[in-house]
């Protein structure tokens, strides 16, 4: 477990593995951002870690409201100076935070999201984002409507036998949702265990 890891903080395994990985990529990405919204922080886990290893970016967490005790332990532990309070945020009835942001990332939220949230999440971000703003989501993804992987479809089976309205989204159906809130594609990336990165820019 991580040191930074304790009983009054959630933990999330995953989170830890994939860290570094997403790190690798957004070093690059976000090189010269200034200002990051992450939609749906879950544990803050990846905040703390990726505002510490980017300090001229200012991390803004937001997430529902049960998620963000959580998330303000783990800001609080770390003590960093790029790293303002948590906002709340659900996607399906806001508050939207005010911009401008010129960076937007998620993980691992897509598949947890109906459909329809995940739609308002895209309609959300041309009034909040800047005219080059870069958006990174992680997760995994369906390619041209299959699985990529036996794992991606026990997970998709898993989520589906959970809750009808979670499920993988497909890379293409996600990326017209992006299209049409005026992010052009960039990069599809291949992540460890079957996940992606994917990257657009605002045109």
């Amino acid at each position: 477990m991580d040191d930074n890891a304790s009983d009054d903080k959630p933990y999330s395994a995953a989170c830890e593995r994939n860290r570094e990985p997403i790190l690798g990529v957004l070093r690059d990405w976000f090189a010269d951002r200034r200002r990051v919204l992450e939609i749906g922080s879950g544990t803050g886990q990846h905040a703390v870690h990726f505002a510490g290893a980017l300090p001229a970016l200012a991390w803004q967490c937001s997430d529902r409201v049960e998620n963000l005790p959580g998330i303000g332990a783990w800001l609080a532990a770390a003590a960093l100076q790029n790293t303002p309070a948590p906002l709340l945020l659900d996607v399906a009835s806001g508050p939207w935070p005010s911009g401008p942001f010129d960076a937007l990332f998620s993980a691992n939220t897509l598949h947890i999201m109906a459909w329809v949230e995940v739609e308002a999440l895209f309609e959300a971000l041309p009034a909040l984002a800047t005219r080059d703003a870069k958006l990174a989501i992680y997760g995994p993804f369906d390619v041209d409507g299959h699985h990529t992987s036996e794992s991606n479809a026990d997970f998709d089976a898993l989520l589906r036998s959970r809750a009808p309205h979670m499920g993988l989204r497909d890379v293409a159906a996600v990326d017209a949702l992006a299209r049409a809130a005026g992010f052009a594609f960039v990069a599809d990336v291949a992540m460890p265990a079957n996940n992606r990165l994917l990257l657009w820019q605002r045109a």
